[in-house]
């Protein structure tokens, strides 16, 4: 049999969009409803980086203090190799903010962190194992969403449906909402290997002839992101594994002792690299924010970042209208507006890098040197403040306005 709920806002999608606007709404006494397809947030080589942006954030909430208890590495400045050559990128330490570094935790983390202080409030319920597949439409308008789980179909009704469900996004398709693609020149490989004592302890990307090369600490091992032109995938399988493991090791010497740890394929994965934004993000009864309205690149590690500043603002937005029913379109409008522009920014100035960059280094054949811009930075320390303020904190930060509710807490 259907099990039917009732609900003030049914959420598709635990990720960090997804939780975070669950919590924002539980915190204001709304009742809300995350379904996360998966049976625990535990998945390997998703985004990493928690921003100042979304420090911040948790800081606003009062829950920074514990947040940062939890095991994790600081990125104060943002370094790199290109050709023989290493540079400064980007110097967080002067942010104006409570924050001024990046914080690399595992995304599980940071999901069940926010888990666990959601449901503190007695309007937040999350179903584990709950994959939303289907809209419930009534005379042109959402009204709910179907959801299949272990104990058989769920159906949710809602007085709003928000599709935070990625960037394969089920709930934007069954909406009909279209989408602009625009492509992405590269793919990239995700792998781990272990960490030595000798290492050293700064985040570092590499660019070299024909291939860029990132190594992310996180405390005893590394997370490697190896990027191949788009495609390339195939291409590189049919070359071996043992051809894979060398070029790790043209990279970087020292890991040649350790790339043997990439047993065999299973243990390097895929990341489709995707560019793409919903021309409209709602339609009557449901709004899509994070990636579900705009994927990402990679580049920068800033998606699960604009999703939770998406999150805020539907929150900001949202929240006041669902305590009493419905939101009208233009209100779920106001959403689209407010986050519409930051969106287009950081996709714009992503694009460019793919298109100047990458897509140059990954045809190259000669040692790349740094361009004119990188050796500005080198010569005048200060203006590294500047990359480090677009990528901590975004083209428009947001800031909580959302109420604690006196009768939300669970006694």
């Amino acid at each position: 049999m259907t099990e039917t709920i009732t609900t003030r806002c049914a959420i598709a999608g635990g990720g960090p969009a997804g939780m975070m606007l669950g919590f924002l709404l539980a915190r204001a006494g709304i009742d809300v409803v995350v379904l996360e397809k998966h049976a625990d947030f535990l998945r390997d080589f998703r985004g990493d980086t928690i921003h100042p942006s979304t420090l911040q954030i948790m800081y606003e909430l009062g829950l920074l203090g514990e947040f940062l208890k939890r095991p994790h590495q600081e990125v104060r400045e943002l370094k790199g190799q290109i050709g023989d050559e290493r540079v400064i990128i980007g110097d967080f330490r002067y942010l104006p903010t409570h924050c001024n570094f990046i914080g690399l935790i595992p995304q599980w983390d940071f999901l069940n962190f926010l888990a666990e202080h959601a449901r503190r409030y007695r309007g937040f319920h999350l179903r584990m194992q709950a994959r939303a597949t289907d809209l419930i439409v009534e005379d042109e308008r959402v009204v709910g969403v179907r959801a299949e789980t272990p104990d058989g179909p769920l159906e949710i009704r809602a007085d709003l449906v928000v599709g935070a469900d990625g960037r394969h996004s089920d709930i934007r398709e069954r909406a009909g909402l279209e989408v602009e693609d625009f492509g992405a020149p590269m793919d990239v490989l995700w792998l781990r290997l272990s960490k030595r004592p000798e290492d050293s302890q700064q985040t570092l990307g590499r660019i070299q002839a024909g291939v860029v090369f990132v190594m992310l600490d996180r405390g005893d091992y590394w997370q490697c992101a190896y990027v191949i032109p788009k495609g390339g995938y195939d291409k590189m399988r049919a070359a071996g594994l043992e051809a894979f493991r060398a070029a790790i090791v043209a990279l970087n010497r020292a890991l040649a002792d350790r790339v043997r740890e990439i047993a065999s394929w299973d243990d390097v994965k895929l990341l489709t690299v995707s560019v793409d934004r919903l021309k409209r993000w709602a339609r009557p009864g449901l709004l899509c924010v994070g990636d579900a309205a705009h994927a990402m690149s990679p580049i920068g590690g800033v998606g699960i970042n604009l999703a939770i500043q998406d999150a805020v603002a539907a929150a900001n937005i949202l929240w006041e209208k669902l305590r009493t029913g419905p939101v009208p379109l233009e209100i779920l409008k106001k959403v689209q507006e407010r986050r519409e522009w930051p969106t287009r920014a950081t996709q714009r100035l992503q694009l460019f890098i793919q298109d100047r960059v990458i897509s140059n280094v990954l045809a190259r054949k000669t040692t790349p040197r740094p361009p004119l811009v990188v050796k500005l930075l080198q010569w005048f320390p200060p203006l590294r403040r500047i990359p480090a303020r677009v990528l901590g904190m975004g083209f428009r930060p947001e800031h909580v306005h959302t109420p604690q509710a006196a009768s939300a807490p669970r006694q």
